[in-house]
């Protein structure tokens, strides 16, 4: 059994008769713009093995779109996601109109924004998604506010999220722990993601080479290649020349920062476009 439900009140009255008849209740988040696969199926496979009640959030949050981007062409299959949700062993989905979760009429321009540090949101995917990481930090806080999780489940495929989420929490004091889950990934290496059905057959093929670009980075490191100018020229050597790369960055995991020696945690991340398809991907290096 799973409960749709498509307004704040209801959601709110539906987790406080929970909590009531429920004293040692853990409830879990898992916030998604639908479209939902099976990487969304293991956060809430995760959530329901951690808490007593796991709640999906379904919505296209428009903030997080900038311009030219792809919020009309986004896909909206509820009715697959319920599916999806209900067999992954989700209690709720939650799927809220823009009107609902920003107010009737609602602008950007005149709604409260959270805004994440500019030093963590001006790289990587926020080079080119001007306000992009705003509209996350935006609605996720919302979400945590109309919830009050104890638990919330993001992808490691979304890293720069991921690090901004944390940070937020900690920032705005939530009191809420961040679960981050593995990439899931297809036998060919190709990290699932919602933009995956963009691609043909064949710019599958090229995406593939995202991740073995990343493998040949992990594996010369293993050999005590420390250096990221070497590591960066191997990746690319691997990198199908069909895929237009955006970037390719080793970012220090502590402060955030690129950096030239990996010393510690390192992530490696990749953007690269295939066709009219923009894909991400990244490793972490200990």
């Amino acid at each position: 059994m799973i409960t749709v439900i498509h307004t704040i009140n209801e959601l709110r009255t539906h987790i406080k008769n929970y909590r009531d008849e429920n004293k040692n209740a853990q409830i879990g988040l898992i916030p998604t713009m639908g479209a939902l696969h099976k990487g969304h199926a293991s956060l809430i496979t995760k959530s329901a093995q951690t808490c007593s009640l796991s709640i999906v959030s379904v919505f296209v949050n428009p903030t997080q779109f900038g311009v030219n981007e792809d919020f009309s062409k986004y896909p909206r299959t509820l009715e697959k996601d319920i599916e999806v949700a209900k067999e992954a062993g989700a209690n709720i989905i939650f799927a809220p109109s823009a009107e609902e979760m920003y107010g009737k009429g609602y602008s950007k321009d005149f709604i409260t924004l959270v805004c994440p540090p500019y030093d963590l949101v001006n790289k990587l995917c926020g080079k080119t998604r001007t306000g992009h990481f705003d509209g996350v930090a935006t609605v996720v806080s919302k979400l945590f506010n109309i919830v009050q999780p104890d638990y919330a489940f993001f992808g490691q495929k979304d890293a720069q999220q991921l690090y901004i989420i944390e940070k937020m929490v900690k920032d705005l004091n939530f009191n809420i722990k961040i679960i981050p889950c593995p990439i899931v990934r297809e036998d060919s290496g190709l990290a699932i993601s919602s933009r995956n059905q963009y691609l043909s057959e064949k710019e599958k093929e090229y995406a593939s080479s995202l991740f073995k670009s990343l493998s040949a980075i992990e594996k010369y490191y293993k050999q005590g290649i420390k250096n990221t100018k070497a590591l960066f020229d191997t990746a690319i050597s691997m990198l199908a020349k069909e895929a237009q790369l955006e970037y390719l960055d080793f970012i220090d995991y502590e402060n955030f920062e690129k950096t030239d020696i990996i010393k510690g945690r390192t992530l490696i991340a990749i953007c690269a476009i295939i066709g009219s398809t923009r894909l991400i991907d990244n490793i972490v290096l200990e």
